[in-house]
């Protein structure tokens, strides 16, 4: 059961207990108990919204930073990983497999901004060897639902 909630709300964070239960064929009190488990043990560890900032007033810049990075003795790259997502700035650090060792997504006001974060925060961490900052342009899918509608093309297909 456990699983089955993790995958429902995974989608839709607004799902109750009750429409839970109804979906499991559980009752509301064993759906409740089990996700009071699930947010102890930090299998769930939030419920954020997923809101398409592009139709909003509000200017918003995402940034995806490859860095490089010496591991720490006897701490590989948890430690490293751990002072980079306590700054504000930071949504996300992965871990990554390939040409560098953490992905780090930020959000800034501005592209002035994430250049500063990285160029006075980031970059001088003296365990980092370098970074490459890509920033988003348009985001079409984000946590496995889509941010634009598909439009009907209504025109005539004509072929040759």
């Amino acid at each position: 059961m456990r699983e089955k909630i993790l995958s429902a709300i995974d989608k839709n964070s607004k799902l109750t207990a009750k429409d839970l239960a109804a979906m499991l064929g559980s009752t509301e009190d064993e759906v409740a108990a089990t996700i009071k488990d699930l947010e102890a043990e930090t299998i769930i560890c939030g419920y954020p919204t997923l809101i398409n900032w592009d139709k909003t007033e509000s200017e918003k810049v995402t940034a995806l930073i490859e860095v490089k990075v010496t591991p720490q003795r006897g701490q590989g790259f948890d430690k490293i990983a751990e002072r980079i997502y306590k700054f504000d700035e930071v949504e996300s650090v992965y871990l990554m497999s390939g040409g560098f060792d953490l992905t780090v997504i930020i959000e800034g006001k501005s592209m002035k901004e994430v250049a500063n974060f990285v160029s006075s925060k980031l970059a001088p961490m003296e365990a980092v060897l370098s970074t490459a900052t890509h920033f988003v342009l348009k985001k079409y899918k984000e946590h496995g639902l889509p941010l634009v509608h598909e439009s009907n093309d209504e025109r005539m297909l004509i072929t040759p």
